[in-house]
């Protein structure tokens, strides 16, 4: 028997959205001040984490039919080719580089490689959480 709980899902579905804007303000924030991609992705997979225990595995596994293991795997690629790039250039192992870019609506808007660097933690701390989230739950 399921309990009817339709005020936990409607404060879940506002509380995500604040969670998940939150999550990406500390990703981008993460240059200048505290935050970066583990705290946005620690915060992010707090968001997937609280849909899980809303709804079932099954329903957020079809909404978000991504395999979490796949994600860290993704995102620890994308931090070793950010290292390694800059070895590419005859600098040391993650040696930071930046340009500057003319983009039409958003002016001049400057590009790093510390951006790629942070959206592979992000990817990698993302895929770990939720994948011992799952496997703990199967346990169950």
């Amino acid at each position: 028997m399921k309990i009817n709980d339709l005020i936990l899902r409607s404060i879940t579905k506002l509380v995500v959205f604040i969670i998940l804007t939150l999550a990406i303000y500390l990703f981008f924030s993460g240059h200048n001040a505290p935050g970066g991609g583990f705290i946005g992705g620690l915060v992010l997979a707090s968001a997937i984490v609280l849909l899980l225990l809303t709804y079932d595995i099954e329903t957020i596994k079809y909404g978000i039919p991504v395999d979490f293991k796949i994600v860290s795997a993704i995102g620890s690629l994308i931090v070793l080719l950010t290292g390694l790039g800059s070895i590419l250039f005859g600098e040391p192992f993650l040696t930071m580089s930046f340009a500057t870019f003319d983009i039409p609506i958003l002016g001049e808007r400057e590009l790093s490689t510390v951006t790629f660097f942070e959206l592979g933690v992000a990817l990698a701390v993302v895929g770990v959480v939720i994948t011992i989230i799952l496997s703990i739950s199967e346990d169950v």
